[in-house]
């Protein structure tokens, strides 16, 4: 059985962590590892005990989701948070996170203009760029990659083009996901330049908008992720997604590119040995 890694899922949001053991066995039984990654200091405290206590099964990413910073469009999911108050970042605490042995990777942070309301966009990305440039640090200080959340406003690149010119004066020097990437084959290619990887998911199975992007990028600068409990790939859509589903990921990845599925898993594998250090 070949090894099969979910770049990026959330397997210790309340969706998951119910049934937690049923999710962690049914990967097991597939071949399927997997990043659990935070979106706030309380969820990636859980992360990091989710971690702890499945070694060489589940690796830990910490960070602060872009839409957590402000409070004027702060957003609250039953899915993720079991708190409703709002979390006020502390990048101290995140440090001190970050440098715990089971986190491979700092994130999910960045840019995500998606819920931008009208008339206060330029305060929620000033905020939001501010986070992102102390995770960056934060993940620059501890030697770590960056697990980046970016989401444009609809039919834009805004998100990336802001990035790709934020990180132009930061240091930079581990290696960059762009999760769920949802970009244009445009600034794909120059963030393909700007030295990024890439991880796609379940939508990729049900639609064919990021297919010329797949195609273009190398498969060394690909990765598969579910985002579980989000965004369940066919043929399992309707149900609450979870990491074994990585495989219809994966599958589709080949067909599109028209590669050798296994060839492809073995590729992948090296990437995340490459990226996250596993």
């Amino acid at each position: 059985m070949k090894e099969v890694f979910d770049s990026h899922t959330h397997v210790s949001f309340p969706a998951l962590a119910s049934d937690l053991e049923g999710v962690l066995m049914r990967a097991r039984e597939s071949g399927v590892k997997m990043i659990d990654v935070g979106t706030t200091y309380e969820t990636s405290l859980k992360v990091l005990e989710t971690a702890r206590k499945n070694p060489g099964e589940v690796y830990a990413c910490v960070g602060f989701h872009p839409s957590h910073v402000s409070e004027i469009n702060w957003h609250h999911d039953k899915n993720e948070q079991v708190s409703g108050e709002k979390e006020v970042f502390d990048r101290e605490k995140f440090l001190q996170l970050a440098q715990e042995k089971e986190v491979v990777a700092i994130g999910e942070f960045g840019l995500d203009y998606f819920r931008l309301e009208s008339g206060s966009e330029s305060l929620v990305k000033e905020e939001q760029k501010k986070v992102f440039k102390e995770m960056w640090a934060v993940a620059e200080e501890v030697g770590k990659p960056k697990m980046l959340h970016l989401r444009p406003f609809k039919g834009s690149d805004d998100a990336y083009s802001d990035t790709l010119e934020l990180i132009k004066d930061l240091p930079n020097t581990t290696e960059k996901i762009s999760h769920f990437f949802v970009g244009s084959l445009d600034v794909a290619k120059k963030m393909l330049e700007a030295g990024f990887n890439f991880t796609f998911g379940g939508v990729i199975t049900f639609v064919r908008d990021y297919d010329e992007v797949i195609k273009m990028l190398p498969v060394e600068n690909i990765l598969f992720e579910t985002d579980a409990p989000y965004v369940t790939p066919e043929p399992m859509r309707g149900r609450v997604n979870e990491p074994v589903n990585v495989l219809y990921v994966a599958k589709k990845i080949a067909e599109i590119k028209g590669v050798d599925y296994d060839e492809l898993i073995s590729q992948v594998r090296n990437n995340v040995k490459r990226i996250f250090g596993i």
